[in-house]
């Protein structure tokens, strides 16, 4: 039973499942519901916490013409009411496997870039304050990959996959002097195994660039699937430089019960180390409903600042 899709499965992140519901030979739609109860448990107690809701309403419009294929993310999380436009993009593909992309998109890097319906736990790997990993423009798979304005340039052949996009934040004005790269590499020739690299350089203003480099692997084995990450940042601000691993073991019992544990660590600079340890059984109640249950324990390398957590979660695909 896999109710929880790796990111692995979806190519340069510009699709946000693999199934969808065929309304014609044009259009496609397919999307989520995503809520959830979680409670902090911290060491000191006022830092403890509790919520239940709704955590995340996606509905996307996939397009295909020919050539030309599309797709419209539309979004709101949070437990807000503002509707967004997370993805809106088109990619015009030649017979030789070379293929344009225009548009906002997500970012192809990280193993847990994938929205809630593409991953095997409740939580991300790195908790970090902020959007972003380490203050950084690109996402490490804390939180949903921010969004990306730009142009992705990539070739895909039968074992493997290249992209190159030139992208901005989303929303912004586009400076072709300050351009940022991401660079993704994809790997699938040797059986059961599926190898991911990239590299991101931010640009960003005077003093504050970054460059990031990312490695990821799946394995899969009978009804286990084994996934590792390592990632490594250095800019003009860190100048111990930040990295982060993860190590990720899902199991599936039968059908409908599976298990994941996960072990991470990640460093916002030398003196500042975090870990954590997850374990996340799931359960599919239905087709289209699945069901985590997780347990996570962080330790932040000071008794007062360690926290647990625990969280029910419950996703809805179509």
């Amino acid at each position: 039973m896999k109710n929880k899709i790796i990111a692995t499965l979806v190519a340069f992140g510009l699709v946000g499942s693999a199934s969808a519901i065929e309304i014609n030979d044009n259009l496609s739609i397919n999307g989520f519901i995503d809520g959830s109860y979680n409670k902090t448990d911290a060491a000191l107690t006022a830092n403890d916490s509790e919520s239940l809701g709704l955590d995340e309403i996606e509905v996307n419009f996939l397009l295909n013409v020919g050539s030309v294929s599309g797709a419209i993310h539309v979004d709101t999380e949070g437990g807000t009411d503002s509707v967004d436009i997370e993805q809106a993009h088109f990619t015009y593909s030649l017979d030789n496997g070379v293929s344009f992309t225009l548009g906002r998109y997500g970012s192809a890097l990280g193993l847990e870039r994938e929205d809630p319906a593409g991953l095997y736990t409740f939580s991300r790997a790195y908790d970090i304050d902020g959007a972003n990993y380490g203050g950084s423009d690109y996402n490490f798979g804390n939180v949903d990959a921010s969004s990306v304005e730009g142009l992705t340039v990539a070739y895909a052949a039968e074992n493997f996959s290249v992209g190159i996009s030139f992208e901005e934040a989303a929303g912004a004005n586009l400076n072709t002097a300050d351009l940022n790269t991401e660079i993704a590499i994809s790997y699938t020739g040797i059986e059961n195994l599926v190898l991911n690299g990239g590299y991101f350089i931010d640009n960003g203003t005077a003093g504050a660039e970054r460059d990031v480099f990312g490695l990821n692997a799946t394995y899969t084995a009978g009804k286990a699937l084994i996934g590792a990450e390592y990632i490594s940042a250095s800019d003009d601000v860190a100048t111990n430089g930040e990295d982060a691993f993860l190590i990720l073991v899902d199991y599936d019992f039968s059908d409908k019960l599976g298990g994941a544990i996960r072990y991470s660590e990640w460093e916002e600079s030398s003196t500042n180390e975090y870990s954590k340890l997850t374990i996340a059984p799931n359960y599919a109640l239905t087709d289209s409903l699945g069901a985590i249950l997780e347990y996570s324990d962080v330790d932040t390398g000071s008794d007062n600042a360690d926290y647990d957590y625990l969280a029910l979660e419950l996703t809805y695909t179509f």
